[in-house]
């Protein structure tokens, strides 16, 4: 419990206006949320971000319901929407939210129809596409339509790796191959670098829930791993100097293929990039999430005739 404590593990992290609009949220006041939205305005980034947050926050309260009937012509209380009506969906699963997942798509149509430039229903789009009907064709039409509006959309590229996993979608090894495709031809400097690390941890995840016995946790595909000085050379060393929303979950991603390879030194500038911001995966993969992420921490913290493993 003490080790808790010395982390943040609150889901807006160091957005300190999210945490504010989230507040808000809770009591059923919508102002918050439609004022952060609004001032956020064509940051895709950060307002996919913000709006995910905001969701998983609402997805049980009818804040979002509440605001889209008072404003039915706001993109902002539209987009919402559909992000809780599309987590209430996957919560009801593919059959029982079968309708929900209908209404949530319907929602982000009307607001593509109200702010037609706005990325993020079409990422809700991906995420349905993903849970409740996996067509190609509809996800390459979204995905064109996304590619349109922001390229290099780091939360699309996530939808649709996870989509091609062979425990969702895709053929064995297919999303390794997109991962590597996408990261070869983005610009140096964005975080979709980090593709081939996400890949490869849910590859160790699935093959963990397969055969526990025969896979266990003291084997792991990071000790060789060529992905990881992809992620330093095309993101980590020409990253921008201010975070990008989802900073905290690729750098833990980085932080843990680092400690898992025995790099600690080279992780330690990752941890200190990070701070309280300790991520649950891909770190419970591999054991207790907060204990490992402190564990490793320490570890590239500590000369190493001092570490004791």
């Amino acid at each position: 419990m003490r080790a808790r404590q010395l982390l943040d593990t609150h889901p807006a992290r160091g957005d300190e206006p999210l945490r504010r609009a989230l507040e808000d949220a809770a009591m059923g006041r919508w102002e918050g949320p439609r004022d952060l939205l609004t001032s956020t305005g064509p940051d895709w980034d950060r307002r996919i971000f913000r709006l995910q947050v905001l969701a998983e926050a609402g997805a049980r309260l009818r804040c979002a319901d509440t605001w889209a009937k008072a404003e039915p012509r706001s993109p902002h209380a539209l987009a919402l929407l559909a992000n809780v009506q599309a987590l209430r969906a996957m919560i009801a699963g593919r059959d029982s939210g079968r309708t929900l997942m209908e209404d949530a798509w319907a929602t982000c149509r009307a607001a593509l129809n109200v702010w037609p430039q706005d990325v993020a229903p079409l990422v809700v789009m991906l995420a349905l596409l993903r849970t409740h009907a996996p067509d190609r064709n509809t996800l390459g039409r979204v995905w064109e339509e996304i590619k349109q509006r922001d390229p290099w959309n780091r939360e699309a590229h996530h939808e649709v790796v996870t989509y091609l996993l062979s425990g969702h979608h895709g053929a064995q090894g297919e999303a390794a191959w997109w991962a590597e495709e996408q990261v070869s031809i983005a610009p140096r400097g964005l975080p979709l670098a980090v593709l081939p690390l996400v890949v490869l941890a849910e590859a160790h995840r699935s093959r963990q829930e397969q055969d526990r016995k025969a896979y266990g946790l003291t084997i792991h595909p990071w000790l060789e791993c060529p992905q990881i000085d992809g992620v330093l050379e095309r993101w980590w060393r020409y990253r921008a100097p201010h975070p990008h929303a989802c900073f905290a979950d690729d750098a833990n991603y980085l932080a843990h293929a680092l400690s898992f390879a025995n790099r600690h030194s080279e992780a330690l500038e990752v941890f200190d990039a990070i701070g309280l911001y300790a991520t649950r995966v891909p770190w419970s993969y591999c054991g207790q999430a907060h204990e490992l992420f402190l564990r490793h921490r320490a570890w590239a913290y500590s000369p190493p005739r001092r570490r004791h493993r």
